[in-house]
Parts: structure tokens; sequence; C-alpha cells
């Protein structure tokens, strides 16, 4: 699978709280946790985004405090499919492949990412090309388990489809 998108970089420490806020966390429908994401950091953050076009870039630790589902979901409901990030907490980096959010940790190349970058990830080839700059930065492919559950669109529909349901 290939995204590509242009990049909205995120600094460190990007906590659940402000990628989805509590007082939303009644819903568990993607398009209205969507349409609150990263509103706990900045309430016109949405305006920058073209979902499915838009890819976030973001620093250490992205996705850390409390382990609410809801934050991928938000993320996705956003219409954003990827997550590139310094590293992730690892409660998020989990749910992000239960609820169909792409993860991908490369440590300090994300510096090689400014806001507004084009970005085309290969999940296959384990690639992310900078498409404004040229510049090629491989990560180690996702193994075929986990890009199937992403494929699916999270770990529910992969067991739905798996059982037959």
């Amino acid at each position: 699978m290939k995204y590509t998108g242009t990049s909205l970089t995120l600094g460190d420490h990007i906590d659940t709280d402000a990628i989805i806020p509590a007082v939303y966390l009644v819903s568990t429908d993607p398009k209205e946790l969507g349409s609150h994401c990263m509103e706990g950091m900045d309430p016109k953050w949405l305006n920058k985004v073209a979902p499915g076009a838009s890819v976030i870039v973001a620093g250490r630790n992205f996705g850390c405090g409390s382990s609410r589902e809801h934050a991928p979901v938000a993320i996705v409901g956003a219409g954003i499919p990827v997550v590139i990030a310094h590293s992730f907490a690892r409660i998020f980096y989990r749910n992000a492949f239960n609820m169909g959010l792409v993860p991908i940790e490369i440590g300090e190349a994300v510096s090689e990412f400014k806001e507004g970058d084009q970005v085309e990830v290969d999940m296959a080839e384990g690639k992310i090309t900078n498409k404004s700059t040229g510049k090629a930065i491989d990560f180690p492919p996702l193994p075929e388990s986990m890009r199937a559950i992403l494929d699916a669109g999270g770990l529910a529909p992969f067991v739905k489809k798996r059982l037959g349901a």
C-alpha cells in the first residue's frame, strides 16, 4: 500500500488529550472524533488538513498520556491515514494498528521533513520519500500480518473478514 500527502508537522510529546480532548470521549464515531482532532492543541489545526491527502510528521513520544483508542480513531476520522514519528508511546502504537492508523517510527530522520513537504510512503518497500527534497528514508517494512490488519481498516474489520462475518 502507498500513501501520499502533505506533511503536517508536530513536536515532541503530543499526548492523547491534545489529539482528542476528554470531553469528546462520549463518542466512538470516527467522523465526530475526527472533527475535533488536535483540538486540545490548536482549535484551528483541522483547517490545515486535506482529508486523504495529509500525513502527520511528529517528534518523540507521539500519543503519550492515556491509553484511549479514541486518539487514533480521531486521526483516521480526520482523514489522515499515516503518522510518521521519531517515536510513539507504546500503547498508542498498538492502538494505531488496531484502529487502522499507520504508525511509522523513523527516529532522527523526522528532521528531514518540514511543514508542507510532499510525502510518499510505500509500506511494502519500507520507504518514505520526501518528494519536496528528493530524500528517501528506509524503515523496516511491517510484517505482512500487520499490513493485513491495516489493509482491512483495523483489527475488528480484520477479524470479521477472517471469520467470514
